[in-house]
């Protein structure tokens, strides 16, 4: 895993910065400390930060094909590179590295932006052709890696997280509170917005290319979330679907074993990270290396359920306890890596987690994010039930009871709990023709922590709706969908992609550069678990009822059949009820007017009110305003108020490739190695 950052000149040539692409791969040096590489020409430069994982000697960056016209940086791993190098070997082509990233400059060579269905990875891709003067952006399948843009003056930038692209100081740095609006109520931008006017992210499955003397090109999909109606569905048996599943499973982690250092694993102690680990050890590596966290707070606590399965395969089992001082003094240091305001802590176990495997030398671990969306293991597929079955029997009384056991945790000693459910859940017959019905209720019950927002942003923000922009985004008959296939594509193209695979995955781990693998996110174990039957992956108000019934008997029966526990980190206790400090040494009212994005007033008294509370007296809704509040100031502050800009210092390149003179399309075709406009420089 890598960072990589350019700059190209679209409208008239001129040579890019050094001096600003050095900073923009230094800033980056947490996701790649082991090498780093330039390529500059007349129009266009490309950096890049290596975390070496394949191909250890002979994978510096940037890499050319046979004949350097084209040079490619590259951020991510391809799992089946190895059989496509051996299709390109057949057909011609020569390598001069044993890396994945070779490949996928031969493969581009090869067919062009189809490439892309043949790769099965994670990755940000940048191309560079110096023949056509054209850039090749992109981005895999469900966003697992990063990549942002932005475009200025003549000029497009990209980097693997926005802090590099801020060190241009031409590029001004603003928050697009339309964007903030968006957080406030579904956590996450939407879309390729980013919480920064001006500057995108590449959508995940989509490509954009970008030709001198033309305007950037408008990023192009590749890849959807696959969904197949009814007559298009499997027509094999439950028993060869688990089958199919087994063998589909095993060979995603196969494919992500691969590496030339050795791998870990994530080990939470519930069933997808338990899955993975029994996989791993009973097929592959019988010392396999886990990893895990826990908490001082029992009510967030799952350490238990992780020793038993690290004593049920004799794992090499490594944990963390995190405690309340441990949130609270790492959470500014989360923010600078996230680069977006939060509405739960949970990010910050993760960030130290990730330092527990660094410590222990390992740069890659395999995790089970993706089970949830993939095979329906959220409680928000259980309440998009319930909805549906109360808009149907609105005088049930059988579903509150079944719903108040989805969080006990949110529940116990609450006298009002049960007031709540009815008025979260209950819809009435004509609400479930609402395409957005299982979400609905969530985000206006977020979204209602806008309130906070100065009267001046709340008037620009008049006639913006979060909501309005997801009904744009909604594939063509989203509504005639099941009620599961509904509430899994809004799962997976809002939350996934832009907060699970973000703040909880890619940011927090490459702090401490460290790769994340994700075995169920493979695209032909997506693509075939949408071919299912809603009623197989979830069987009442049990959640992944196919996945539990295919490794039940390979995992112990206490960790395949308990139910799901949502992972969650404290907030409360973080932030207010400690003797000596809370969310006041954090930020300031002085602050707040400064910043001008919230009613200092109404700041302070939900701060007054939150120091008073205990135990269940603290509202949900409240720790996340609290956190959003909080989170959002520290963007600022960092980002917007004082950014360190100058502060870096450029490291010295290991790898640096000059084409002082501008080649023809004819010369382009002789191997530069014979050319004397190339200059090289190694370290």
């Amino acid at each position: 895993m890598c960072g990589i950052a350019g700059i190209m000149n679209f409208s008239a040539p001129g040579l890019p910065s050094e001096d600003l692409l050095c900073r923009m791969v230094s800033i980056l040096r947490h996701r790649g400390p082991d090498e780093t590489g330039l390529y500059i020409d007349q129009n266009v430069g490309l950096g890049h930060s290596r975390l070496s994982i394949i191909g250890l000697d002979g994978g510096t960056q940037p890499i050319a094909n046979e004949d350097e016209t084209l040079w490619i940086v590259f951020n991510g791993e391809i799992f089946n590179y190895i059989e496509l190098r051996e299709e390109l070997v057949k057909n011609g082509h020569r390598f001069r590295s044993d890396t994945d990233t070779e490949v996928i400059l031969h493969l581009y060579e090869e067919l062009g932006v189809d490439c892309l269905q043949k790769l099965n990875g994670q990755f940000a891709i940048a191309i560079w052709n110096s023949a056509e003067k054209e850039l090749f952006l992109a981005r895999d399948r469900v966003g697992i890696r990063p990549l942002f843009t932005t475009v200025l003056n003549g000029r497009f930038l990209f980097a693997s997280e926005i802090k590099a692209l801020f060190l241009d100081p031409s590029i001004p740095r603003s928050l697009d509170m339309a964007s903030l609006q968006q957080v406030f109520t579904c956590w996450a931008p939407i879309g390729n917005r980013t919480i920064f006017q001006g500057v995108h992210q590449l959508s995940p499955g989509h490509y954009q290319i970008v030709k001198y003397g033309e305007k950037p090109g408008k990023p192009m999909p590749y890849w959807s979330i696959p969904y197949y109606p009814d007559a298009c569905q499997w027509q094999g048996s439950q028993e060869e679907a688990i089958e199919e599943i087994r063998a589909l499973l095993q060979d995603s982690v196969r494919l992500r074993l691969r590496a030339d250092v050795p791998v870990g694993a994530y080990l939470s102690g519930g069933l997808d990270s338990s899955i993975l680990t029994s996989i791993i050890s009973r097929n592959f590596n019988n010392r396999l290396k886990t990893f895990s966290l826990g908490f001082e707070e029992e009510g967030f606590d799952e350490a238990s359920y992780q020793k038993e399965m690290a004593n049920y395969l004799g794992t090499d089992h490594h944990q963390i306890t995190i405690s309340n001082q441990d949130v609270r003094e790492q959470f500014a240091d989360v923010l600078w890596h996230c680069e977006k305001p939060l509405l739960r802590t949970g990010p910050v176990p993760l960030f130290m987690l990730s330092g527990l495997v660094r410590d222990h030398q390992f740069k890659v671990v395999l995790t089970g994010e993706g089970a949830d969306e993939v095979f329906g293991g959220y409680n928000i597929f259980k309440e998009a039930k319930v909805r549906s079955f109360w808009g149907r029997r609105p005088d049930s009384q059988m579903r509150p009871a079944l719903v108040e056991r989805l969080y006990p945790y949110l529940f116990q000693n609450a006298p009002q709990a049960k007031a709540f459910l009815k008025q979260f859940f209950s819809v009435s017959e004509s609400d479930l023709l609402d395409p957005l019905l299982s979400h609905r209720k969530r985000w206006e019950t977020a979204g209602k922590n806008t309130t906070f927002f100065k009267h001046s942003v709340i008037d620009e923000l008049s006639g913006v709706d979060p909501i309005d922009e997801i009904y744009e985004r909604l594939p063509e008959g989203f509504a005639d969908r099941d009620i599961f296939s509904r509430t899994q594509w809004l799962e997976m193209d809002i939350f996934m992609s832009n907060y699970l695979l973000s703040s909880q995955g890619d940011r927090v781990a490459m702090s401490h550069s460290v790769e994340l693998r994700l075995p169920f996110l493979d695209h032909r174990l997506i693509d075939f678990a949408a071919r299912l039957p809603a009623r197989w992956k979830m069987q009442g108000l049990k959640e992944k009822h196919l996945l539990k019934k295919a490794y039940q008997g390979q995992i112990p029966d206490s960790i395949c059949n308990r139910p799901k526990q949502p992972y969650r980190a404290p907030i409360g206790p973080v932030f207010f009820n400690s003797a000596d400090h809370d969310v006041r040494d954090l930020i300031c009212m002085d602050q707040v007017k400064r910043a001008g994005i919230f009613n200092e007033k109404k700041v302070q008294n939900l701060f007054e009110k939150q120091l008073r509370a205990t135990g269940s007296q603290t509202s949900e809704s409240h720790n996340m305003a609290v956190v959003g509040i909080l989170s959002t100031q520290l963007i600022y502050e960092n980002f917007i108020e004082r950014f360190h800009g100058n502060s870096v210092v450029p490291v010295k390149p290991d790898k640096i490739v000059r084409r002082i003179q501008p080649c023809t399309r004819h010369e382009a075709r002789r191997p530069l190695t014979s050319n004397t406009d190339l200059q090289w420089e190694k370290a």
